[in-house]
């Protein structure tokens, strides 16, 4: 399937910028932040690459992850349904990456009556093999 066409499946009109970005982006199979994007695409202006990112996240394209390092990172949601709400993730607190452990979820949590969650985060900090 062709970039346009898997934009417009998720609701997102393909500018130019949102079809080289997303090409940028689409066969990572690692996290990734605004400035790895920004260093794949030098030429573009950041504001545009950042109003994209955001936009994929919000459609599903890209999980967007808080790993507690302030910046944060994206990774191509490979997901069914709503399972993109509920895998792990592994921040290496040495070399800074962050993982999708995608086969692993997040254990269910009994919330006390009257709560409702929007959405799930669960980030692991430890070592990563490449480290060790």
């Amino acid at each position: 399937m062709n970039t346009e066409n898997i934009l417009q499946q998720h609701g997102i009109r393909p500018t130019a910028v949102r079809i080289l970005v997303y090409r940028a982006v689409q066969h990572r199979s690692e996290t990734f932040s605004l400035a790895d994007v920004e260093e794949w695409l030098p030429d573009m202006d950041r504001s545009s690459i950042f109003r994209a990112l955001r936009l994929f996240a919000e459609h599903d394209l890209l999980h967007e992850i808080d790993d507690g390092s302030g910046i944060s990172k994206y990774c191509v949601c490979r997901c069914e349904g709503l399972h993109h709400l509920n895998h792990i993730h592994f921040a290496c607190t040495r070399c800074g990456k962050t993982y999708c452990l995608e086969d692993q979820t997040i254990p269910v949590v009994a919330l006390p009556d009257g709560f409702v969650p929007n959405d799930y985060e669960y980030v692991v900090k430890g070592i990563c093999p490449h480290c060790r």
